[in-house]
């Protein structure tokens, strides 16, 4: 599978693939976020999805993949910070606000942020079309956004500062990504960053919310658990497609087109958790549809 793989960068078919990748992880990612969202405590449920994909990743991290270089270890602890960073601000932002109104900043600041870093550490270039795409879908986020704020009536007392956090995030966001795309070239085994990431990445929420476990109902823990397994195999298929697209072709355009999770966000929010949908609101997942159409075609 890694040779198969490895076979593809930089080919068309490695592009092709990259393509279906951040487009599949676009779906889980929005999935992965109401999960976390959803009728449970944002930081117990973030705790529940780490320790079970650690669990499953521990098996294949000492005895699937090749054993990780000893150059990748400092790269491993860059990335648990990071990303320790983003779940930290992001329990606070699902804490403070609306599913559909932080989601979309998070995800909107990320591209943008993204596609700078990539050109920055890649070496990555744009091309005018693709940066019209760029300010097209993180318009329509934004936009979404906006709409979502004037509009939701839950959390308003917190949403402000749930915002400022949600911006946060989205920073935390594009440096995860840079980061991690770093990594996964670093390895001759993509697998083995992936397997390795997931285990190292596990170990922080649980210990953080061990006390909140503690308080909790006996009742809720078995549904948590489940969600957590669930969250758990969602995030392999999420994180690790975004990561092996960044692998086979460009960090940038990856990056972008993962962020058209929001749209599917916004069809979650809808058809799952409750919240109401409006045509002003379909025409900004238009938007953010047609900026991310306009990177794939104009490049």
């Amino acid at each position: 599978m890694s040779d198969w793989l490895l076979s593809l960068e930089g080919t068309e078919a490695g592009h092709d693939l990259a393509l279906a990748l951040a487009l599949m992880a676009a779906v889980l990612h929005a999935l992965f976020g109401a999960l976390q969202k959803g009728r449970h405590d944002p930081w117990l449920a973030r705790a529940a999805i780490d320790a079970s994909y650690g669990i499953i990743a521990l098996p294949f991290a000492l005895f699937v993949v090749p054993w990780p270089e000893p150059h990748m270890w400092p790269i491993f602890a860059g990335a648990f910070v990071i990303h320790a960073g983003y779940k930290l601000l992001q329990a606070m932002t699902y804490s403070r606000g609306a599913y559909t109104v932080v989601y979309p900043v998070v995800r909107g600041t990320g591209p943008l942020f993204t596609v700078i870093g990539a050109g920055l550490v890649f070496g990555e270039h744009f091309a005018p079309g693709q940066w019209l795409g760029v300010l097209m879908l993180s318009g329509g986020i934004f936009g979404l956004a906006l709409w979502n704020l004037a509009h939701v009536a839950t959390q308003r007392a917190t949403m402000i500062p749930a915002l400022w956090l949600a911006f946060a995030t989205g920073g935390f966001v594009a440096a995860y990504t840079t980061y991690d795309a770093y990594g996964i070239r670093a390895t001759a085994d993509p697998f083995t960053f992936l397997a390795w990431f997931f285990l190292i990445d596990s170990f922080l929420m649980p210990v953080l919310t061990f006390r909140r476990w503690r308080g909790l109902a006996r009742a809720e823990v078995l549904p948590l658990l489940k969600r957590g397994v669930m969250g758990a195999i969602v995030a392999y298929f999420s994180f690790g497609a975004i990561m092996l697209a960044t692998r086979l072709d460009k960090v940038g355009e990856a990056a972008v087109l993962r962020e058209t999770s929001t749209v599917f966000a916004a069809l979650i929010g809808w058809l799952v958790l409750g919240e109401k949908v409006g045509r002003m609101q379909f025409l900004l997942m238009a938007v953010i549809a047609a900026g991310a159409v306009m990177v794939e075609f104009t490049g």
